[in-house]
């Protein structure tokens, strides 16, 4: 029997009829965690919301700095991106936010974790996972897969019905989720795919074609594949992904429109913003260009979708993420240096690379003269490294 149950609670749709609901179905006391990761207004009125529809009492949590510490560089460093388009702001999200709540859960001696998380989703498996790596003792309820609600419109009406205070509405009924890494928007006339989204869905990033006539440097310092640094002025980590929102948003950089492959097996429509993110991981992978040598970027290159896969599937707090954090580690060791790009309508190109690791070397790659490459040497290369096709070739023509 269910005595007490904490909830994950953004105050959006899905949470705000949750308590109630909760109440009345397990007649249990409800307590709500909200986690800061970057939502910035979202949280204002929170707590007066939470205990208006009926919580004991609501944990907000400043999570932003451990959000980026220790998931989002881990993940920039490993250069995982989903299906080659999508930065994983909301998979990176959930596993500190589910952890944080058990831990309130623990705390609190509660018997139960709630979540706001559609059975159609990714996210119910992303926090369902992290509950059973941290509190496998704790039972789980999931009021999308039991109550008889089946769309926002419900939801709403739900809502509404109780006198629910909510933003949504069935003429603004995106599915948005923000944090400091991205703003995600999905649902509503985004689900028909001929539909081009109307500008005012955007909201971190300007329209490329309105973006400032003059282009914008920006230099990003890096120690061992962590950003440090924007603009010569060293950052702590919330406040530098902040910035570089900031700047990449300014001048329409980082929009993203893709259908990708849901966990559970259906095709989306996912609209992301993530302006600062976007030049993070294209400055990032340009000094791994000059630091780390071939072989090493392809092994990192083949790791890095199992990688992306992981997080995206709510894999977080395993040992493969762990495994494959230590050879992320051992590879960013010299990826150090300093990163210029130059930012122009919604597009982002290198100006400047340098890096005391830098395996470029000029005097090599030159077609100038040179005295450190002999030219003659790459005969020789040839002739071994062709050897198996001219065998072949030789084979081939003797048998035909």
């Amino acid at each position: 029997m269910v005595k007490k149950v904490v909830l994950a609670y953004s105050g959006g749709l899905d949470t705000s009829i949750i308590i109630p609901w909760l109440k009345e179905t397990y007649k249990c006391e409800v307590i709500a965690m909200a986690g800061n990761v970057g939502q910035e207004e979202e949280l204002n009125g929170l707590e007066e919301k939470a205990l208006k529809t009926g919580a004991s009492k609501l944990y907000i949590e400043d999570l932003r700095e451990e959000f980026v510490r220790d998931y989002i560089w881990p993940t920039l460093q490993a250069g995982a991106i989903y299906e080659a388009k999508y930065l994983l702001g909301t998979s990176m999200a959930r596993p500190i936010l589910a952890k944080r709540q058990v831990e309130i859960a623990i705390k609190e001696g509660a018997d139960a974790l709630a979540h706001g998380c559609t059975g159609k989703g990714n996210d119910q498996v992303r926090f369902e996972l992290t509950y059973k790596a941290l509190a496998p003792h704790l039972h789980v309820i999931a009021p999308w897969r039991e109550w008889n609600l089946s769309s926002r419109e419900d939801a709403i009406d739900y809502a509404q019905k109780h006198q629910i205070p909510i933003t949504a509405s069935k003429k603004k009924i995106y599915s948005e989720d923000r944090n400091l890494w991205h703003l995600s928007h999905e649902g509503g006339l985004l689900e028909n795919l001929e539909y081009e989204p109307e500008e005012a869905l955007w909201s971190i990033t300007v329209s490329p074609d309105k973006a400032p006539d003059t282009p914008c440097y920006l230099e990003v310092e890096f120690e061992a594949g962590i950003p440090v640094g924007l603009n010569g002025q060293r950052l702590p980590p919330a406040e530098l992904v902040s910035s570089a929102n900031q700047i990449g948003g300014e001048h329409g950089i980082g929009r993203v429109d893709m259908v990708e492959n849901r966990l559970v097996g259906m095709k989306s429509r996912g609209i992301y913003e993530t302006p600062g993110g976007t030049l993070l991981v294209q400055a990032h992978r340009e000094l791994e260009s000059i630091c780390l040598d071939k072989n090493i970027l392809r092994i990192k290159d083949m790791l890095a979708v199992i990688y992306a896969d992981l997080v995206y599937n709510g894999q977080w707090h395993t040992p493969l993420r762990q495994a494959l954090d230590s050879f992320v580690e051992v590879s960013q060791k010299q990826v150090s240096g300093t990163i210029c790009l130059k930012l122009y309508k919604g597009t982002a190109s290198v100006a400047s690379r340098s890096s005391p690791y830098s395996l470029y070397r000029e005097d090599l790659a030159t077609f100038g003269a040179d005295s450190t490459y002999r030219q003659q040497d790459a005969q020789g290369f040839i002739n071994l490294f062709g050897l198996p096709i001219q065998v072949q070739a030789l084979v081939e023509k003797r048998n035909s």
